[in-house]
Order: C-alpha cells, then structure tokens, then sequence
C-alpha cells in the first residue's frame, strides 16, 4: 500500500483522466509550480524553487516533443508544427531565465501552459476585455 496520500492520488487520477485531461493537468500543475516561484521570487530558497520549476516544465515539453515527432501522432500536420515552434520557445525560455533569472521572465511560461491547458479542456480562457 502506498504511503504517500499525494502518490496515491495521482496513481487514481493517471488512470481515469482522458489523455486531453491528464495533459491538461500536466500543465496546469507545471504553470502552479513556476507561478509560485514568481510569486516566492526572493523569499528563503527561491533559487531551488526556481530550478525545480524549470526543470519540471522543461521535462513536460520534452515529454509532448516526443509525443509530436511520433510517427503515429494524429494530430494534424500544422497543429504539431505549432506546436513544435512554441516548444522551441519555451526551451530557449528555460534556457534564458536558467541564464539570467528574473520573476517576471516566467510569466510567459505560465500562461503559455495556462492556455493551452484550457484549450486542451475545451475552454480557452477568454481575452481580456478591451478599453
């Protein structure tokens, strides 16, 4: 029997979620994770809270690399293209904050994930209101 609450968990949740879904909370947990070292930004450790988070979305879009560039991928050609482009984005992001670390600079790294778990959902957030 398993004795972390949390691994249980997430062995449940693995196993009835749609792949839409269980990617959607892939990236929605990975943009909570970079969120909070923002938000922590200075604060006690904020350097290894800052490298756990790159790291743990550098390892989610490795992960949805691989699956794009799977010969028996069914997405459509211009969607995994996209894709692979906004990856690439992300990677050099990583790469950049790693290189020179500022807050501000993960906040594109937490909508990207953000929005796309909420297109994965079926409900992309709404654009903010105009002036």
């Amino acid at each position: 029997m398993d004795n972390n609450p949390i691994g249980a968990y997430e062995s449940v949740e693995k196993s009835t979620l749609s792949g839409r879904e269980l990617e959607a909370n892939v990236l929605m947990r990975a943009a909570m994770i970079m969120a909070d070292a923002r938000d922590h930004w200075g604060q006690g450790n904020h350097e290894a809270r800052l490298e756990e988070a790159l790291r743990h979305n550098q390892k989610v879009w490795s992960f949805f690399q691989a699956e794009i560039t799977q010969p028996d991928n069914p997405l459509p050609d211009e969607i995994k293209k996209n894709l692979l482009a906004l990856s690439v984005f992300v990677d050099k992001r990583i790469f950049e904050i790693m290189a020179y670390p500022e807050a501000k600079k993960l906040d594109i790294l937490v909508e990207i994930n953000r929005n796309l778990a909420a297109g994965l959902r079926g409900s992309p957030q709404e654009a903010p209101a105009g002036p």
